[in-house]
């Protein structure tokens, strides 16, 4: 049987491109790796288009009422616990809603909706081994120590 590798990418519809654009370039830090603004409408956007061209395309013309609910989530892997907190830190003072900070005992994860009201995790992967579903509320203003203990403590025994 053929087998999946990995999720390429992601693609949504935005009512407002260039906000859209605007938040996931300057707030979140993805690179445009190509767009067509006048034409489609798209952006492909990149955590490093040299490795990857696009894992998250915006395209203009969503066409949904504004309570739909068409996204439960949009994930993004950090590398460490440090950039997890400087996102929450940066989110707060961009006036982001926060939804929750959470430990999942495998990772660490931070909750929060974009502009246009999708929801959007930021992760860091512990590595540790804890079922799921999980969530410790967690503060990230904690060291890392603290925040690892908390996760490393879920690990059933």
């Amino acid at each position: 049987m053929p087998k999946i590798d990995g999720l390429g990418h992601v693609g949504v519809y935005a009512n407002d491109l260039m906000k859209m654009r605007d938040f996931y370039t300057r707030v979140m830090g993805l690179k445009i790796a190509d767009e067509d603004l006048e034409g489609r409408g798209m952006t492909f956007l990149s955590s490093d288009p040299e490795y990857e061209h696009h894992e998250f395309v915006l395209m203009k013309g969503r066409a949904a009422p504004a309570d739909a609910k068409v996204i439960q989530q949009i994930s993004f892997k950090v590398a460490s616990v440090d950039d997890l907190r400087e996102f929450y830190l940066r989110l707060k003072k961009e006036g982001m809603k926060i939804d929750r900070t959470v430990s999942h005992g495998n990772a660490l994860g931070l909750y929060f909706f974009d502009p246009e009201g999708n929801r959007i995790e930021l992760y860091y992967k512990t590595g540790y081994p804890v079922p799921q579903p999980h969530g410790d509320p967690i503060n990230l203003e904690n060291t890392t120590e603290e925040l690892l203990a908390q996760a490393r403590a879920a690990i059933p025994h």
